[in-house]
């Protein structure tokens, strides 16, 4: 029978503790040569029990009343953020129950795209063994890499430039920076195996690239609390309280969708149309059942003889034109001394659906232009025309030159497209099988398009920075949307009549018969070639929605005019939304227009900061002379309101 220990005697001295790395066995004593018996020293005094039991308790510690505190507010805040959470997604599909469920499960025809793409891949076994033994290889320097970071061996890596992974943390931390590499190489092996594919048509083969990234961006491990170091840190240094205000602003988020997760990019509540943007001043001087135009007042004493107006996309609101004064177009332009005009497009409701492109042609365009030369008693006018506003107004100039009407002098395109050949990623949303599901979705809202609609294909073409980036902010770090003008204005989107929209996707995107000379307007089939009077076409180096090498091709589809051509930096928005006094990118212009953008490009000249004086000095030499400046109060057209006018402010 096992003896039990027999505990040392009171007065014992303490035993010296075990050094760290020693074996626990016992071992056999070493044979040593007899040593001289030391004289003996003074007994210690014994330690009192209370100092006993607090060193004995020292390796037990329970944690302090203040830490204690500290995991009872992290458990009662994730508790709190999953119930907000569960409640918001339970309210969601109360709120779904009722709704017709959708249309197809494969709205954008991924699946026949995938199948083609795989089918291709099936049938090249050598291709496929040699991209599983490329992805082999590169996890195998990953491994090897992290392997001698880990041994002190290899430096960190440098931080990355790619916006999802700039917490340091993702480069400095080995654990974060190993699931890095691994997503990154990952999404770059299967973007890549689906862009190798050739035996495909190229717009699936296209389609389907779209797609994979759509679902590799998806998983990015930035967009997971449990892999997301920065989320992680604010939640441990809010004790949870970053994960609940995440939730509430996640349950607000689907309740401002009515049940569909409608992503707040912006703080709304900061902004208010005709308060704080689009406050250039100016007056409403005609109203119907279209538009508004509007005259905005002179900030020169002297003006030009010729006035300008110019004709936004009705997809968005005109006042991207005047957010800001530091930023505002409107208001630069009237203080280089030109008279502006502005149509303010409706949003068109259900009594809208039947208009289409000879409405917004005859309604629109003339009868805008009509009004701008009464109010402004000039002879002349110059246009402008914004994205898919320009591609209504090059279809306006070759009716105008069908029928020899030469109110117009001078045009300038922003970002505008009229050979859709290379039309960029929204082709992939203009195949007819898309199309009958858009066309379905119009008629179950009444003949329009909600603006919801295009606000959601638009943020999916930059996933990225106009999806994840804000859910990532919003909902794991639990921070608010900022006061940004732009996106307060990119949400606030506008509908679409059903037949403008419809002849819109099918004629331009899916059929290019503008570029083609088959596009009938205004019972004229009309040739862009035609348009004689001189034309200034911007594009953006990373336009996304226009893309440069489309806005090029358009360019020269108006061969019979003198046209100037200048290429900005950035986007679709910031690219022309750029003013001097920004400092901000650059600009390239060549007077030639050769035939591919490459070559263009290739002997542009470079010039630092914004396009704007460019685009000035070639509007004043087509603006004649210099007249008193004009009073938007005291013109012929009775003034209706101050602008920004009423149209502006309906909400979709």
């Amino acid at each position: 029978m096992a003896k039990r220990p027999t505990p040392p005697p009171a007065d014992a001295a303490p035993r010296a503790p075990r050094k760290s790395g020693r074996p626990t066995s016992a071992k056999p004593p070493r044979p040593r040569a007899a040593k001289a018996v030391p004289p003996p020293e003074p007994k210690p005094e014994p330690a009192s029990r209370p100092e006993t039991a607090a060193q004995t308790g020292a390796a037990f510690a329970f944690p302090g009343e203040d830490q204690r505190q500290m995991l009872e507010t992290l458990s009662m805040n994730l508790a709190r953020a999953a119930m907000t959470a569960q409640s918001a997604i339970a309210e969601a599909a109360l709120s779904q129950a009722d709704r017709p469920a959708a249309l197809s499960p494969d709205p954008f025809n991924v699946g026949p795209a995938m199948n083609s793409v795989m089918t291709s891949l099936i049938s090249r076994p050598d291709k496929l063994f040699a991209a599983q033994a490329d992805l082999f290889n590169r996890y195998m320097d990953l491994w090897a890499s992290t392997t001698r970071r880990a041994a002190g061996e290899e430096t960190p890596a440098a931080p990355s430039k790619d916006k999802r992974f700039k917490d340091p943390a993702w480069s400095e931390n080995p654990a974060f920076d190993a699931m890095r590499q691994s997503y990154l190489i990952t999404s770059d092996w299967m973007n890549g195996l689906v862009s190798s594919v050739e035996d495909v048509d190229p717009l699936t083969r296209r389609r389907a690239e779209f797609f994979t990234k759509l679902l590799t961006d998806a998983f990015s491990p930035s967009n997971f609390l449990a892999s997301n170091p920065a989320a992680l840190k604010a939640l441990a240094e809010t004790n949870g309280e970053s994960l609940v205000k995440g939730m509430q602003n996640f349950a607000a988020d689907m309740e401002r969708g009515a049940g569909k997760l409608k992503i707040s990019q912006a703080d709304y509540g900061k902004f208010e149309v005709g308060v704080n943007v689009a406050t250039a001043p100016g007056q409403v001087v005609w109203r119907d059942e279209l538009f508004e135009l509007i005259q905005f007042d002179s900030a020169t004493e002297k003006q030009r003889e010729i006035p300008l107006l110019i004709f936004p996309p009705w997809i968005n609101k005109y006042y991207i034109l005047d957010l800001q004064p530091e930023n505002s177009m409107i208001r630069w332009l009237s203080g280089q001394g030109f008279t502006v005009f502005v149509c303010s497009w409706v949003n068109p409701d259900v009594d809208k659906a039947g208009f289409g492109f000879d409405d917004y042609l005859q309604k629109g365009v003339y009868r805008c232009i009509e009004k701008a030369l009464e109010q402004s008693q000039a002879g002349h006018i110059n246009t402008v025309g914004y994205c898919i506003g320009g591609t209504l107004m090059g279809a306006a100039l070759a009716h105008m030159a069908a029928n020899n009407d030469t109110r117009v002098t001078a045009n300038t395109f922003f970002a505008a497209q009229h050979d859709f050949a290379e039309a960029g990623d929204l082709l992939l949303f203009t195949d007819e099988h898309w199309l009958n599901e858009i066309e379905q979705q119009m008629d179950a809202a009444g003949g329009v398009l909600p603006g919801a609609a295009m606000a959601e294909t638009f943020n999916a073409l930059r996933a990225n920075d106009l999806i994840w980036s804000f859910f990532v902010s919003n909902y794991l770090m639990g921070k608010s949307p900022p006061a940004f003008d732009l996106l307060f204005w990119n949400a606030d989107q506008t509908r679409m009549p059903k037949k403008l929209h419809m002849d819109y996707l099918r004629s331009m995107y899916g059929q290019n018969r503008l570029a083609r000379g088959e596009f009938t307007i205004g019972g004229v089939k009309v040739d862009l070639s035609k348009v004689t009077i001189p034309l200034y076409f911007q594009a953006s180096r990373e336009d996304h929605i226009a893309p440069m090498n489309s806005v090029y091709r358009s360019a020269r589809a108006f061969s019979g005019a003198d046209v100037t051509l200048t290429l900005a930096g950035s986007g679709h928005i910031a690219g022309v939304v750029n003013p001097p006094s920004a400092h901000k990118y650059q600009h390239w212009t060549n007077p030639d227009l050769p035939a591919t953008l490459g070559e263009w490009q290739a002997k542009a000249q470079e010039h630092p900061g914004s396009w704007w004086n460019h685009w000035a000095e070639w509007l004043h030499e087509k603006s004649g002379g210099w007249v008193p400046a004009r009073d938007p109060k005291k013109g012929p057209l009775p003034p209706i309101e101050p602008a920004p006018g009423s149209y502006v402010k309906v909400k979709s």
